[in-house]
């Protein structure tokens, strides 16, 4: 299966490298709230995992936090992994869909915003369950399929409009109800996948684009067509964004739909679903399973 062209997904990231700080709000920001998430998790994860590192935000991010001692970083752009680097954790570049690590070697594998370039996502989330020691955690963030929408639309009616047809432009990232199913399939324990939405405003769609540009965040669908918009395709997409998006300040919204998923590799201490039929009258249906805590 070959959704992406991977080595086109390196060289834009490789590109984007150098100027990257420049354009990381969407990697910070999301890092961030992921980091929120291991804040509610009482116990510690001495060897984590950030895949997909980018430059290092995400090792920014979790200084001090989790309990974790050593965090290895891995990005698909030897040009990023090199920039990551910087900040002194273990680094190699590898692809997130050919993991080099042992089994069980990691208490926590982090990923923020990279998996949405991944053709065999359900291969890659069996990879890191492999990676993962018995009751080590997974958390990721990846785009979701409401991403862009506004440009999106305007993209494909100006091409409509311009080129009597459709090209494959933006990527076919994942719907939210699909993770939960893939985590499942891939042999988590207790999985859970949620949608959340990061808004931005711009004063002009070719800012938006730069922006993209810059995080490696371009097209990289391998059914493109090959060579550039067309310069009256492009105009037009940017005068329909203006016309039905923009605010009363003249801003134009962009929307980053963002999709998390966390699961636990299996263990024994975990909880288990308790049996059918156990439920207690007056629970509303509820399992009336209790923590020691509360019994």
């Amino acid at each position: 299966m070959r959704i992406f062209d991977r080595q086109l997904v390196r060289k834009r990231r490789d590109r984007a490298a150098g100027t990257f700080v420049a354009h990381d709000f969407l990697i910070r920001e999301v890092a961030e709230r992921l980091a929120d998430r291991l804040d509610d998790v009482k116990r510690r994860f001495p060897m984590a995992l950030d895949l997909g590192c980018h430059t290092g935000e995400m090792a920014d991010t979790l200084r001090g936090r989790g309990g974790i001692e050593t965090l290895v970083q891995c990005d698909l752009s030897p040009a990023m992994a090199a920039k990551a680097a910087a900040n002194g954790h273990p680094t190699l570049a590898a692809d997130e869909e050919w993991l080099p690590f042992a089994a069980h070697s990691f208490d926590l594998v982090v990923s923020c915003l990279s998996l949405h370039w991944v053709n065999d996502l359900p291969g890659t989330l069996l990879q890191i369950r492999r990676v993962l020691k018995p009751d080590g955690l997974f958390v990721a963030a990846l785009l979701g399929a409401g991403t862009l929408a506004e440009l999106r639309q305007c993209l494909a009616d100006a091409e409509l409009a311009e080129e009597g047809g459709l090209s494959p432009r933006i990527a076919p990232f994942a719907d939210v109800k699909d993770l939960g199913a893939l985590l499942q399939r891939a042999g988590f324990a207790l999985p859970v996948a949620d949608a959340d939405a990061v808004s931005v405003s711009y004063a002009d769609p070719m800012r938006l684009m730069a922006d993209l540009r810059g995080m490696g965040e371009t097209n990289a669908v391998a059914a493109q067509r090959k060579g550039l918009t067309r310069r009256a395709t492009l105009l037009h997409a940017v005068a329909l964004y203006q016309e039905r998006f923009a605010g009363p300040d003249g801003r134009l919204p962009a929307t980053f739909q963002v999709l998390t998923m966390t699961g636990w590799a299996p263990h024994p201490c975990q909880p288990a679903p308790a049996p059918q039929g156990c439920a207690v009258p007056g629970l509303n249906g509820l399992n009336s399973r209790m923590s020691p805590e509360t019994e």
